[in-house]
Parts: C-alpha cells; sequence; structure tokens
C-alpha cells in the first residue's frame, strides 16, 4: 500500500470514527472497551474475505490481521448480540403504517388513513396490527406509535397524525438506527467502490457552503416535507410488489438524510 493511500485511508477513518466515538464517550464505553469491538470486527471481516479465496483458517486470518493465532481464536468464539429485538419493532412498527395508509381496508382511495376504532372489526386499529406487526399485541404496538408521536388516541379512536415513525426517547432504539443506517450506507458507498459503472447503486447528494444563514430552516422544512413525500411514494410502490414467498425475496432499503455542519463538535477537514 501506498503512503499517499494510507494517507487517505486514515483521513477517512478518523471522519467515520469521530461521531462513532463520541456516542460511545457519551454513553460510558472505555476506550479498551472499544479497541476489543475493533478486534473483533476484524477478525469477523477477515474471515469473510479469507473464505472467498478459499483460506477461511485462523492461521490466515492471523496473517491477514496481523493478530496472534491464539487471539483470533479467542475473538472467533465471542458472540455479539445482533440487537434483532430492536430492529425488528422497528421494522414492524413502519409496516403497520405502511399498511395503514396502502391497504384499502384501513385509508380512503386518494391514499387518507381512516381514523380506526382500537378494537373490533377487520377495519379495526387491533386487525391493522394483526396484519402487519406478526405478533405485537395491539397495545404495545399502540404505545410504540404513541410514544414516537405518530398517533393519539380521541374517544376511544386511533388517528395516525404522523407518517414517519421516529423512536422516542429510547436510546437502545436510536443506537439501533446509527448502527443500522449507517451500516447500509457504507455498504453501498464501498460496493459502489469496486463494481463496474453500469453497476453502482444509487448514492447521490446536494450541497453548498453558500446557503444563505436566513435560509436554512426554510430549507430544512422544505427537504423534510419532500423527502417525506418521496419516501411515502417509494414505500407504496413496496407495498404493492411484496411477495409472501420467503425463499424469493430480496430486502431493500433507500434513505435520506440531512446534514448541517456544527463548527463546535467537528473538525475542519
Amino acid at each position: 500500500m501506498s503512503g499517499n493511500l494510507l494517507k487517505i485511508l486514515e483521513k477517512a477513518a478518523s471522519k467515520i470514527l469521530g461521531p462513532l466515538v463520541r456516542v460511545m464517550l457519551r454513553n460510558g464505553v472505555a476506550c479498551g472497551s472499544f479497541e476489543e469491538m475493533v478486534r473483533k470486527a476484524y477478525v469477523d471481516e477477515a474471515f469473510i474475505l479469507a473464505g472467498k479465496e478459499g483460506k477461511a483458517t485462523i492461521s490466515a486470518v492471523s496473517a491477514k490481521t496481523g493478530l496472534s493465532r491464539k487471539e483470533v481464536k479467542r475473538l472467533t468464539e465471542i458472540q455479539q448480540d445482533s440487537g434483532n429485538d430492536n430492529a425488528l419493532k422497528y421494522n414492524r412498527a413502519i409496516r403497520v403504517i405502511s399498511g395503514w395508509m396502502n391497504d384499502e381496508r384501513f385509508s380512503s382511495l386518494d391514499g387518507v388513513p381512516q381514523v380506526l376504532e382500537m378494537e373490533g372489526n377487520e377495519t379495526a386499529f387491533s386487525a391493522l396490527v394483526k396484519d402487519y406487526s406478526g405478533d405485537i399485541p395491539t397495545r404495545a404496538m399502540f404505545d410504540l406509535l404513541e410514544k414516537s408521536g405518530c398517533v393519539e388516541r380521541h374517544n376511544g379512536k386511533v388517528h395516525l397524525v404522523s407518517h414517519a415513525y421516529v423512536p422516542g426517547n429510547d436510546p437502545v432504539d436510536i443506537i439501533n438506527i446509527l448502527g443500522t443506517d449507517s451500516h447500509e450506507l457504507m455498504e453501498t458507498v464501498i460496493y459502489n467502490m469496486s463494481c463496474k459503472a453500469e453497476q453502482r447503486k444509487f448514492q447521490r447528494k446536494v450541497s453548498t457552503d453558500k446557503l444563505a444563514s436566513a435560509h436554512v430552516n426554510e430549507f430544512q422544512k422544505y427537504a423534510s416535507r419532500r423527502s417525506q413525500s418521496l419516501l411515502e411514494d417509494l414505500d407504496s410502490w413496496l407495498s404493492e410488489h411484496e411477495t409472501s414467498d420467503k425463499n424469493d425475496s430480496q430486502f431493500v432499503s433507500l434513505g435520506i438524510y440531512y446534514y448541517q455542519k456544527n463548527s463546535e463538535s467537528e473538525n475542519e477537514s
């Protein structure tokens, strides 16, 4: 590896690690604990790469990572919690809102979500939850959506007041999104770095360093409104093309984010 490439990689890693380390520090994660996570990630990824080369052995991974064979063996025996429960809860909440907006039993012909009875017939909130959240109880799903500001209850009826599910104040849910969404974006960027031009996945952004300060809030509101509309349109398309055949299905995701540089917490680059 050339010295110039190493410097570029170090700079990129610094940009990625800075915000992550900030979260670790805020939550009391010591440097030693984070180092253990990095070592584990090195070993896991090295095994994947070595497997593609037909050399998925402890010795091969040791040589690739620079870690001793004893350390590689120790790290392979560590079991990590994947956080599937939190991810499942997040995905099911989104599916319930999507069903509410796209299923004709729960919305009007022009896609306006109806006000639902909490319990009752096949057009009640309980039926919506049963059809779109799997085995999550009706009350538990209502509490989850209410906490995030998506639903309200008036006179025994449930109103959808926000189409965008964002977890409330539960730090576990929010940190889970940090891992999931950052992972998906990085996987796309890395894939696009090595694939053929015609195979690249969509990855675009708009930016400027000359936006007048007086228009920052205006742009944020405008971007949020337009982005929400686009995501709802895409979600409707996905709902129309879903399959119940688990052997012939694929997970896909498309995200939009808003970023504004905070000079107080970010280093110049």
